[in-house]
């Protein structure tokens, strides 16, 4: 890596514990979502795992329910936000990607540790799974006879559980308290105000949805598209379940980091930040403690060309 490039293999926590206070202009990051499976540990492999003898234990990521994942995941987000509140300058923007059913609780912990919550953004897609899951087998276990059982299924029919397809994530916009106005902050620290100038390829003013695909006219000039990341540009080596797009990541640093800021991202996953950090000239520190994701890491932003 360059000097304006830093990768960790290592936990988030102990890395960012040495910055000194007030040193980081912005965060962005994808974190963990702490749904069924992809919590601060996951990996593709056990993501990917199945067991055809337990069929409610291995559901797909994502379709297992726990009232724990909302407490889980708000305490360990908690301890990762009271930490980079405290090495962000005044003004420095933090934006950060959850699931949609959890993001109440990373949202409340940012906001518990100091941070303004000012916006979300939701990055909206159409090409989804539905999560929710049929009742049949239930129906067909019961001990009732089996015209009871045909009676009930038809009834029954197209009824599921209660989570319905999901189709954007969103994306928590925080900031860490200005010192004065937002001008003088401006001044005296180089953030808190966001790049209006920043447009998409296409001339779009940048609005809190992000499309991946072309609608109607009246609804795609209210919101910019960027599209879901190719194989080509994930590369054929990555193995990451969650890859984000280089232009959604490029977006949102034109908009939140001034070129040659530092960027952190905690949770690197395979890479994409730091990708877009190089593309477009910002100082760029990222943190994955995962070795096989690390590698890939390592890999694409090596690859990637400066454009600025």
């Amino acid at each position: 890596m360059d000097d304006i490039i830093r990768l960790f293999n290592d936990d988030c926590v102990k890395v960012i514990e040495g910055f000194d206070d007030e040193s980081i202009d912005s965060v962005m990051t994808d974190p963990p979502y702490f749904i069924d499976k992809l919590d601060d540990s996951w990996d593709s492999a056990s993501v990917s795992a199945n067991d055809p003898n337990s069929h409610v234990k291995h559901l797909p990521k994502g379709m297992k329910f726990s009232k724990d994942q909302s407490k889980k995941l708000y305490e360990y987000y908690k301890v990762v936000s009271d930490l980079l509140f405290k090495k962000m300058k005044p003004g420095g923007f933090f934006l950060s990607f959850s699931s949609p059913r959890l993001y109440h609780a990373m949202a409340m912990a940012m906001d518990d540790a100091g941070f303004e919550v000012r916006d979300m953004i939701n990055w909206v897609y159409s090409q989804s799974m539905p999560k929710g899951m049929s009742v049949a087998n239930q129906i067909a276990r019961m001990k009732i006879t089996e015209e009871e059982k045909k009676e009930m299924t038809e009834k029954y029919q197209g009824f599921k559980t209660p989570q319905v397809k999901s189709c954007f994530e969103p994306i928590c916009v925080a900031m860490k308290p200005c010192r004065g106005t937002f001008l003088k902050n401006e001044l005296d620290y180089g953030t808190g105000l966001v790049n209006f100038n920043a447009k998409t390829g296409d001339g779009r003013v940048p609005a809190n949805i992000i499309t991946t695909d072309l609608m109607n006219d009246d609804f795609y000039d209210k919101n910019f598209l960027v599209k879901k990341p190719t194989k080509t540009e994930k590369g054929a080596f990555n193995t990451h379940v969650s890859v984000k797009p280089t232009e959604l990541m490029v977006q949102l640093l034109e908009l939140f980091a001034k070129p040659d800021s530092l960027v952190v991202d905690p949770f690197l996953g395979s890479g994409t930040t730091g990708v877009a950090c190089k593309k477009t000239g910002r100082r760029f520190v990222g943190i994955e403690k995962n070795k096989d994701y690390y590698d890939i890491c390592v890999r694409r932003i090596a690859g990637t060309e400066t454009e600025v």
